[in-house]
């Protein structure tokens, strides 16, 4: 297989995946067309079996959750959503549907799909080591904010000393030292 295709597939595939309820999740539609079946067709199987889809593995989102597919994922309308709440498929949910729909181009297509969500999941878990060694290293710098800012103030007396009163040299009339000494 072309490597190119393999990664547009990848970022085909990555792009129909969505979070949801803080689940990643794939639309029945989206999945009928990789699956090479019709939409209609996928929802009866589903129907068919409904024992091997508990809520942890599909859910039907609501119209609230439909309204904000839309405007937030660039759907043009419910309609490209086949009119309906659509059904929302978990990754185990993925799974389950190749093997409900018993085609090899479904079996092939769910074993890419959970590649996928396998590499997101790494993806986020190296976003989450990143992330931590970031803080660890903001608390450890937190501290040192005012010793730096002191650093600074040092310089700065360094660098521009206040005037004193220099003693000067030279002849000076007996008026000049009495005004120094009152002073």
């Amino acid at each position: 297989m072309d490597m190119n295709a393999l990664i547009i597939a990848d970022e085909l595939l990555m792009n129909k995946i969505y979070c949801i309820r803080k689940q990643k999740i794939m639309l029945d539609r989206d999945l009928a067309l990789i699956y090479g079946v019709a939409p209609v067709r996928l929802r009866e199987q589903v129907k068919r079996n409904k024992e091997r889809f508990p809520a942890n593995f599909m859910f039907r989102l609501t119209d609230r959750e439909t309204t904000r597919m839309v405007s937030q994922n660039a759907i043009p309308s419910k309609q490209q959503l086949g009119g309906f709440l659509p059904y929302a498929f978990t990754e185990h949910g993925v799974l389950m549907l190749a093997a409900v729909l018993r085609s090899d181009k479904a079996i092939q297509a769910s074993i890419r799909i959970i590649e996928i969500f396998v590499k997101m999941r790494e993806m986020l878990a190296a976003d989450k080591n990143i992330l931590a060694h970031l803080q660890e290293a903001e608390k450890r710098l937190s501290g040192h904010d005012e010793d730096i800012r002191h650093l600074f103030e040092s310089l700065q007396e360094v660098l521009n000393p206040p005037a004193e009163p220099r003693n000067r040299i030279g002849f000076r009339r007996k008026d000049e030292l009495d005004a120094e000494k009152t002073a």
